[in-house]
């Protein structure tokens, strides 16, 4: 295989001809998937070709609904974007169930974003702090212009720091700011403002400090334990009882389970992965940082030193609790939101919702999700309800007609499926 140089600048069908020609055979049918994924109309094609460089072809996942959503009062159909099968019917399914028993209560419990600029500093520290103190207003007055349209929407710089790190590498330093970005995700200001914060601080230090300090970068980040919503549902103990288990046998099992997921990380780690099932279809049809919002979310889980789970439950008297709270630093304007016609559809969809609604939203969506796996756990397994729904792909992938689908599906009525099993009855070698 041949290096390449100036590939960016090639014409999307040079990238294409390169690739297929380096890394395909003659009879490869390569070419074709790529374009029978292009959006026939050239225009939205072109808007899809600009999001990233290097653009082929658009790698579609399914774009799904789950209604019956009651938030505060308010019923909602909520978009979701992934492939994994059983995440949709799961999150109808208990979002129902909830309705049923007054839906899902949720409150903001914070909307700061944090950013920091790293450096390292040799001289004497107390001089630096003398410093800082000294010249902070005059640092967030130079910072005004920057920041004056965010401000006029109730946003902009809530706070500045000067942190010593030293115990914990030699001579590092932060300075840390918090930030609140209103209905934006806020990256691209958050990191302006760092970056002028780090030359106006510079400019100001006098010369015998200014020797002595090396800026290192500077750069949101995306933990933000400060960024918090919470979402909580609660019933009578007694609606929670199936045709096996009382609702007190029911409750107490299902709080035994959140609370293994509590001081057990490997129980936590699939456990939170479940709520982020709910979350990040959202997050993705809402055009907004699933990779952000995962990293967020899972050092949350992480913050007293140990992963643990991020929803909880009890029970108290006759009523059952169950909650979350986590991050989420998500935006409803700025990014994908205006230029991607399928998160335009998603957040009108939503009615749409300012960044906080969308924060109550998307929680719900992660509570949700998780209380169906865990119902699905202490009832009759996990297998049940997603290798059904697994069926169903297995099918596709062995090209099965009717016939065989309804054989298959009678065949596995009763029993856990099987791709070695489900072959042989299909005799598929």
């Amino acid at each position: 295989m041949s290096k390449v140089k100036g590939f960016s600048r090639l014409s999307k069908q040079q990238k294409i001809n390169w690739l297929l020609a380096q890394y395909f055979d003659a009879n490869n049918d390569a070419k074709e998937v790529l374009k029978q994924y292009w959006n026939e109309d050239e225009s939205l094609q072109e808007l899809h070709d600009g999001f990233i460089e290097n653009t082929l072809s658009n790698f579609y996942f399914p774009y799904a609904v789950s209604p019956n959503y009651l938030i505060d009062g308010k019923t909602y159909t909520l978009p979701m974007v992934i492939e994994e099968s059983s995440v949709v019917a799961a999150s109808s399914k208990a979002a129902k169930f909830w309705a049923e028993k007054g839906g899902f209560t949720t409150k903001i419990l914070g909307t700061t974003k944090l950013g920091h600029i790293h450096f390292t500093f040799e001289g004497n520290i107390s001089d630096l702090f003398d410093f800082f103190n000294k010249h902070k207003a005059k640092i967030l007055e130079k910072l005004y212009p920057l920041q004056e349209n965010m401000q006029k929407r109730g946003g902009g710089i809530l706070d500045i720091n000067l942190i010593d790190k030293t115990n914990l590498l030699d001579n590092y330093f932060q300075i840390e700011m918090k930030f609140d970005t209103k209905d934006s995700m806020g990256a691209n200001f958050i990191n302006t403002i760092l970056e002028e914060t780090a030359s106006v601080f510079i400019d100001l230090l006098p010369e015998k400090l200014k020797k002595d300090t090396h800026i290192i970068m500077s750069i949101l980040s995306n933990f933000t334990p400060e960024c918090l919503v919470r979402s909580e549902v609660s019933c009578k103990i007694d609606d929670l009882k199936t045709p096996d288990m009382s609702g007190k046998e029911y409750a107490q099992k299902f709080v035994q389970a959140i609370s293994i997921a509590e001081i057990e990380p490997y129980r936590a780690v699939t456990h939170n992965k479940g709520i982020m099932n709910g979350i990040d279809a959202v997050v993705l049809a809402t055009g907004n940082d699933f990779r952000a919002v995962e990293a967020g979310v899972h050092a949350y889980a992480s913050k007293n030193g140990k992963y643990t789970s991020l929803s909880h439950a009890k029970i108290e008297g006759d009523r059952f609790i169950y909650w979350i709270e986590v991050p989420l630093a998500i935006g409803t304007v700025g990014g994908l939101t205006g230029l991607h016609p399928l998160v335009k559809f998603s957040l009108q969809l939503l009615q749409n919702p300012s960044a906080e609604k969308l924060m109550r939203i998307m929680a719900s969506a992660g509570l949700a999700q998780n209380f169906a796996a865990v119902n699905a756990l202490i009832t009759v397994g996990i297998q049940q309800g997603h290798m059904k729904m697994h069926l169903n792909n297995m099918l596709k992938l062995l090209d099965a007609n009717k016939e065989e689908i309804e054989k298959a599906n009678q065949f596995f009525k009763d029993k856990k499926v099987n791709f070695s099993e489900l072959k042989n009855i299909l005799n598929r070698k």
